[in-house]
């Protein structure tokens, strides 16, 4: 019987973070044997995955980003695929299309044959190379986990998590994401190339015989209601009134004219001439969902059930710098959505 106090449902809440932060740090650790460096990457992937978010990860070619979300999936022993996108793709090449199936009866009638999109872990290589029609075929499918073929709607395994790519170095042939599919993504992360260590440990691991066993976290007949019971912890963590503000108010900052909307007691000075003169258009409210489920994730990760305004600070320029479009006047004095957002975070009110 619960204690009058509620000591019990506190040890159970506690007993819940630890175990969170305990699968969390394996799978973590899991990946870091075989992706040299660039752990807060991987940390930030992982915060993406169980915030049932997506992620653009945007680095040179060869630094492991196919490796790393293959890692993951062989880790929760999931299904992956991957799908390399071109010019020549077409929607029906991702979602599945209506095939004609001859019966043992004669009879010929459609079937659908489901498309790479029907999967747990997908890699979408390149996505800007592939042209805007079949970029929106990927919309429905990572914001309602579905598909809509021939007026029939298919659902999508669960759970399901999309790690798109581009190559920022090579721009000849590419299609830009439109701004609606880029707010689908929780967050959009840069893979730095490696230091002279971390170079000298990936030739090691890759140019020998001998390579690392990836081993599974958990049962592959409970992985799933693990992953979803550890996504469930992720929405029970605490939210309060003054953090809601302060996140509230960092968005409603990225947007040029509003001074109306934001709070009339912040002092942010220059950062609204900052927003004024560069920023066509601010973060929309996915970018404020983002930063409160990533929060909640950087809380449980330093054993707490309420978020911090650190955490949200930690999170805050992954969780908005693709949603935020910048003028040319940005451009042409080299100013990144990385800065403003550092700035606001400076200014904003605590």
């Amino acid at each position: 019987m619960p204690n009058k106090d509620g000591s019990d449902d506190v040890a159970d809440i506690k007993k819940e973070i630890d175990r969170f932060k305990r699968d969390f740090n394996c799978i973590s650790e899991e990946i870091g044997k075989v992706i040299v460096g660039n752990k807060d990457i991987v940390k930030k992937l992982l915060i993406a995955f169980f915030s049932n978010g997506h992620v653009l990860l945007e680095g040179v070619p060869g630094l492991g980003k196919t490796l790393l979300v293959k890692s993951l999936s062989k880790i929760l022993g999931f299904d992956f695929k991957r799908i390399q996108f071109t010019p020549d793709l077409m929607p029906a090449d991702i979602t599945g299309t209506q095939i004609v199936v001859e019966r043992g009866d004669g009879r010929k009638e459609f079937e659908f044959s489901a498309g790479p999109l029907f999967t747990n872990i997908l890699l979408a290589d390149e996505i800007n190379r592939a042209t805007p029609k079949t970029q929106s075929a990927m919309l429905e499918a990572m914001e309602e986990r579905q598909v809509t073929v021939a007026g029939k709607t298919h659902k999508l395994s669960d759970p399901f998590f999309v790690m798109a790519t581009q190559n920022p170095i090579e721009m000849e042939g590419t299609y830009t994401l439109p701004e609606a599919q880029m707010d689908r993504f929780f967050f959009r992360l840069n893979i730095s190339f490696p230091n002279f260590n971390e170079l000298k440990e990936i030739l090691r691991l890759t140019t020998a015989n001998e390579s690392y066993i990836i081993k599974q976290v958990f049962d592959s007949s409970s992985a799933v209601k693990r992953v979803s019971e550890m996504k469930t912890l992720v929405r029970d963590i605490l939210v309060s009134s003054k953090v809601e503000d302060y996140i509230t108010n960092i968005v409603l900052a990225t947007h040029p004219n509003s001074k109306d909307t934001r709070n009339p007691k912040s002092d942010e000075g220059d950062v609204t001439d900052y927003t004024e003169r560069y920023i066509t258009y601010g973060a929309s409210p996915r970018g404020a969902q983002a930063i409160v489920l990533a929060a909640k994730v950087n809380a449980l990760l330093d054993d707490r059930a309420n978020i911090s305004y650190e955490d949200v600070d930690e999170i805050a320029v992954s969780a908005l710098n693709h949603r935020i479009l910048l003028n040319f006047e940005a451009d042409a004095d080299n100013i990144k959505t990385q800065h403003i957002i550092e700035k606001i975070l400076e200014k904003a009110e605590k």
